[in-house]
């Protein structure tokens, strides 16, 4: 769901999709999950999207970075994992927005994860607008399977992955308009890149993350899909449009990327790193023939040595 946006660079910036080092958004891979629906999960280090509290953030912000991915993974678990049905999801996640609208009205909230916030909202100025945001993401995972245009997809992107990069920047005290705009061009890229590189996985799920308009401008109906995930090989028009999602998710990525010069330092190298890792990923794909159906491109330890340099020249170059 809302976390797989791509990066495993290596540790220590381990994966996190997470977007909190810049972003959420989700999808592939395997996490730790308790029970059904609402079990908090307290790992930091298998999020698919992005380095969380690496030794890049300093020290003093890492509480608050930590208890942001804590709190995205936790709803993101009950809207995904287990084998709750849909109404027990929903209702699960209209508890944590009651427990959020509790902590913003000054009370208690009962909820640990919830909790965790508080302090941290509070030293930080953080708007708590912007969890509500990520559960709504993360319901209408639970509902919405299809996206029928370009447009719908990216008003889903900007409530599963733009908030936690707002948030990021905002306990950096970075956040102003021109630098949210940025973030989010990122956030929203390392989700369109991480739905061209996880559509198989998605699909075994029963979701679809291409806009339908676009494959079918490109021919393809979800029988071809199905056909790709049977035979792990996918035929030309799929390919062809899984490409054209990934050149607009590298565009965007691209105009983001700015921002890494108007951050504070170690936070610019994160960001960085993130943005290299991305466009390795979709180098990836291409080599790949965009036919993530046949292999999926991912990050291993031995993409760290080139991304590091890729990284340094860009410092060098600003």
């Amino acid at each position: 769901m809302t976390d797989a946006l791509v990066i495993k660079i290596a540790r220590p910036l381990t994966r996190v999709n997470w977007a909190a080092s810049q972003c959420t958004g989700s999808r592939g891979g395997t996490r730790p999950y308790n029970a059904a629906v609402a079990t908090p999960v307290h790992a930091v280090e298998h999020y698919e999207n992005f380095p969380v509290a690496s030794w890049l953030v300093p020290a003093r912000l890492r509480p608050p970075i930590v208890a942001i991915y804590r709190f995205a993974r936790h709803a993101d678990d009950i809207a995904d994992e287990g084998d709750a049905p849909p109404a027990a999801r929903l209702a699960a996640l209209a508890a944590l927005h009651a427990q959020l609208a509790r902590a913003a009205d000054g009370r208690e909230p009962s909820d640990p994860v919830v909790a965790q916030l508080v302090p941290h909202v509070r030293a930080h100025r953080l708007d708590w607008s912007r969890f509500h945001a990520l559960l709504g993401a993360f319901e209408q995972d639970v509902t919405v399977h299809r996206y029928p245009t370009r447009a719908a997809l990216l008003e889903y992107c900007a409530r599963s992955a733009d908030p936690v990069g707002q948030l990021v920047l905002a306990v950096f005290e970075a956040l102003d308009p021109v630098n949210r705009g940025l973030s989010d061009r990122i956030c929203t890229a390392l989700q369109l890149i991480n739905f061209a590189q996880d559509v198989a996985i998605d699909w075994s799920r029963g979701r679809l993350y291409l806009p339908l308009a676009d494959l079918a401008r490109h021919g393809v109906g979800e029988a071809d899909i199905a056909a790709a995930a049977r035979n792990a090989v996918a035929g030309p028009g799929l390919r062809a449009c899984i490409a054209e999602q990934a050149r607009a998710a590298a565009q965007m990525l691209a105009s983001g990327a700015p921002l890494a010069r108007r951050v504070p330092g170690r936070l610019a190298w994160e960001l960085r790193a993130i943005v290299a890792g991305a466009a390795r990923v979709l180098r990836q794909l291409e080599r790949g023939g965009h036919d993530p159906f046949a292999r999926r491109p991912r990050l291993t330890p031995l993409d760290a040595p080139p991304l590091l340099m890729h990284v340094l020249r860009q410092a060098v170059a600003r």
